[in-house]
């Protein structure tokens, strides 16, 4: 089951092109590593959406969504500073992006899913605040090397919706959500009453 209505649009949005999906993917230490703390690490955490699309080769084949809704927005900066700081309590909700053994318990879960040791982690959030770019979060020399040099890009909700609307597929959406977004556009009530969302893509 997909938690929240932002991981039903990013499974919505893979699916629309051309993914195979997954959702709430358990994963957690190899519990023989010496740094594994029973009462730390038993619990597992989940990636949230995970795409495989055969028909794509390179880090596109597979994308690995870890979805941040929060209403507040993302501030780039802000929390690239606060997972530096390992007192800060953030990092729970970035594990596999601060822990070695954390990181390698991701990569390894994808890699036993798919077959492959590449893929796109895909950081989904509602907005971005602040002057970071998203440059900065996908470039960013700790965050690749827990990745094994993998592909990191930061979508928009913004974005995510653009894309939807963008599809005439008449298909039906696989959420609620996404078969609202088709009767949106088909209604004509996307592009006139909302149109942020068909400007130009500003994620891209």
């Amino acid at each position: 089951m997909k938690e929240d209505i932002l991981e039903q649009l990013a499974d919505d949005y893979l699916q629309a092109q051309g993914y195979f999906t997954r959702h709430n993917i358990k994963y957690r230490p190899d519990a023989r590593r010496k740094d594994f703390i029973a009462k730390k690490d038993s619990v597992p955490s989940d990636i949230d959406v995970l795409g495989f699309n055969p028909t794509k080769r390179g880090y596109d084949k597979v994308i690995v969504v870890s979805c941040k809704s929060w209403q507040d927005g993302f501030n780039i900066d802000e929390k690239i500073e606060q997972l530096t700081n390992k007192e800060d309590p953030v990092w729970k909700r970035f594990r596999e992006l601060t822990m070695t053994k954390w990181s390698q318990a991701f990569c390894n879960k994808v890699h036993e899913l798919t077959g492959t040791h590449k893929f796109t982690y895909a950081t989904v959030v509602t907005l971005l605040k602040g002057q970071g770019k998203p440059i900065t979060w996908e470039q960013h020399k700790p965050f690749k090397k827990a990745l094994n040099d993998n592909k990191i890009k930061i979508l928009t909700l913004n974005h995510i919706i653009k894309k939807l609307s963008e599809n005439k597929a008449k298909t039906p959406a696989g959420s609620d959500i996404g078969r609202l977004l088709q009767l949106m556009r088909a209604s004509g009530y996307i592009g006139a009453c909302c149109p942020e969302i068909t400007s130009p893509d500003i994620d891209q």
